[in-house]
């Protein structure tokens, strides 16, 4: 199945933020996290991805609900406004990470934001920290949030546009895990999903991606 015909999937940002986020968050703009391609081939791409810090939450509920609680938490942490010392601000980066943590996994584990189901699951929102911070440098969290260093590792991604709804993200997932099943490549973990633009960019133009990470 060829990729240009799932080219306007997505998903809605508009419920993530407090207005101080929206207002600076730009993914044009925005530090990416640093990766080599290592295979691209007709919208897929197998990624080795440089060590990278993470500010994560995680919360508890429908993906959408989870969404909107994560991202306030991360964006009042990143511009210094819920902070035990308060301080620098962080700068946005792109793209906001998530993904659905495993029941027995809970609170274990630069441009994306990283979903539309009923159930209470529990969510992991991850923002990417810009690559001139260390652990040692980085302003200290709030106690619900938690800095984490993700080592080098090897990711197959799918791009595409539009406003990534639930029913386009399971869509996508399927297309990816059938060309991971094509490369013999095995995937680690659970899918996440990477998106890297502000609420006010159209759907046509967001650039969202769904990821797993591969084995070695």
């Amino acid at each position: 199945m060829g990729i240009g015909k799932w080219m306007t999937a997505g998903i809605a940002l508009a419920s993530l933020g407090s207005v101080v986020a929206h207002s600076q968050y730009r993914g044009d703009e925005s530090e990416e996290p640093a990766y080599d391609v290592v295979l691209s081939e007709e919208g897929f791409e197998l990624r080795k991805y440089a060590p990278m810090i993470v500010a994560e939450v995680t919360h508890t509920g429908s993906r959408r609900r989870a969404s909107g609680a994560s991202f306030r938490r991360l964006a009042a942490y990143i511009f210094a406004q819920d902070r035990p010392a308060g301080g620098e601000r962080i700068a946005m980066t792109s793209p906001v990470i998530q993904e659905r943590v495993d029941q027995d996994e809970r609170i274990a584990m630069t441009s994306p934001v990283i979903q539309e189901e009923t159930s209470e699951d529990q969510w992991r929102m991850r923002f990417v920290m810009p690559g001139r911070f260390t652990m040692e440098t980085l302003p200290q969290p709030p106690a619900d949030i938690t800095l984490t260093e993700v080592p080098t590792r090897r990711v197959a991604a799918v791009r595409f546009n539009g406003m990534a709804r639930s029913g386009d993200l399971a869509v996508m997932e399927a297309m990816l895990t059938e060309w991971v099943e094509d490369q013999d490549f095995t995937p680690i973990g659970s899918f996440e999903y990477a998106f890297y633009d502000a609420p006010m960019v159209p759907g046509p133009l967001r650039r969202n991606e769904v990821l797993i990470e591969v084995a070695p």
